[in-house]
């Protein structure tokens, strides 16, 4: 079996039986005016790849894409006693299992904000999700040309990252998809790439970043006023729940960026591989800096209990309690679409 097909074992198709009721709303003359404002936004921010993008720039696999520093096996034992050419393919392994996992994470963002259309009950969701579906495939469309026109191959989805895309899939309530989709899943990814657009060396990756990050910034607004409020008048068990569920997704979130498909391609010792990049100090402050943007929208959403913020102090990221808003977030992304 070749490399390239060892990078791409396993079934092409993944079938999940799932439980989802379809919502007719009739009711068109009510409007929720902050969704409906929020719609008209997605409406005239949308962007077409072929315009806006210059698939045309040369990619030079050969050059550092990122500082050096940011290695997650940087300093390491191992990392000094690689060759040049050993350093350049772990370089570019790293790189696209990276951008590999974020592919796979939105096409789960598309089959979701899917599911969100059937599931949610008012017009304005509806209508707001219907413009995430487009987003969503959008992205699904640049990551897979980048990887596959640029880069040459993908990874397959990391284990941690399907657990993941499948208990928000398979759940039927349309609130735990927002939980699990708008605010962890989108709010996680909104945090990386920013580091990766204000990292990376590499333009055509930043532009993407760019136009990709101000539709992120959306869908974590939306999530956030479509479930504000909805926890005040929920039991403290359903409450609890929900509390469990946003730590579990942030444990399989964190652990997700450990590397392990990249270091057993390259015949690298695994475990301590693994080892290394979990305690790795530019990691650490990495897989930090994910929750950013998530914990300011947990705390918005009601979610942010004092049993829920000593498990956010063990995972390191309550100090995000008071970072930027989603709503300032979003605002600050439309300003900078508009000032390119």
């Amino acid at each position: 079996m070749t490399v390239h097909e060892q990078q791409h074992a396993g079934p092409d198709i993944d079938v999940l039986e799932t439980i989802l009721d379809t919502t007719f709303t009739w009711g068109y003359q009510d409007t929720r005016k902050r969704l409906r404002d929020l719609y008209t936004k997605a409406k005239k921010n949308q962007w077409l790849p072929e315009e806006v993008l210059d698939f045309d720039t040369n990619v030079d696999l050969d050059k550092p894409m990122t500082p050096e520093q940011m290695h997650p096996l940087f300093g390491s034992d191992i990392y000094n006693k690689l060759t040049d050419k050993e350093h350049k393919a772990v370089n570019v392994d790293t790189y696209a299992w990276t951008l590999s996992q974020f592919l796979h994470g939105e096409q789960g963002a598309l089959l979701a904000a899917s599911q969100v259309v059937c599931s949610v009950e008012d017009l304005d969701s509806k209508l707001y999700a219907a413009t995430q579906v487009v987003d969503e495939a959008r992205h699904v469309d640049v990551y897979n040309r980048y990887l596959h026109e640029k880069v040459g191959f993908s990874f397959p989805i990391n284990p941690h990252l399907k657990t993941l895309l499948d208990m928000i899939l398979m759940d039927s309530r349309w609130d735990m998809k927002f939980l699990g989709m708008q605010i962890m899943v989108e709010g996680l990814a909104l945090a990386a790439f920013a580091m990766i657009r204000l990292n990376s060396y590499e333009p055509l990756i930043k532009e993407i970043t760019r136009y990709v990050m101000a539709d992120e910034a959306r869908h974590v607004a939306y999530g956030v006023l479509s479930l504000s409020d909805y926890y005040d008048d929920m039991n403290e068990a359903g409450v609890r729940e929900r509390e469990d569920f946003v730590f579990e997704a942030a444990r399989l979130m964190r652990d997700r960026f450990l590397f392990q498909e990249v270091w057993e391609k390259n015949g690298l010792p695994v475990e301590e591989c693994m080892d290394i990049a979990l305690n790795n100090q530019s990691q650490v402050m990495f897989r930090q800096f994910l929750f950013s943007k998530i914990v300011p929208a947990i705390k918005r959403i009601g979610l942010l209990s004092d049993r829920q913020r000593e498990r956010f102090e063990e995972l390191g990221i309550l100090k995000f309690e008071h970072a930027t808003d989603p709503f300032e977030e979003l605002e600050r992304a439309e300003q900078d679409i508009q000032a390119a």
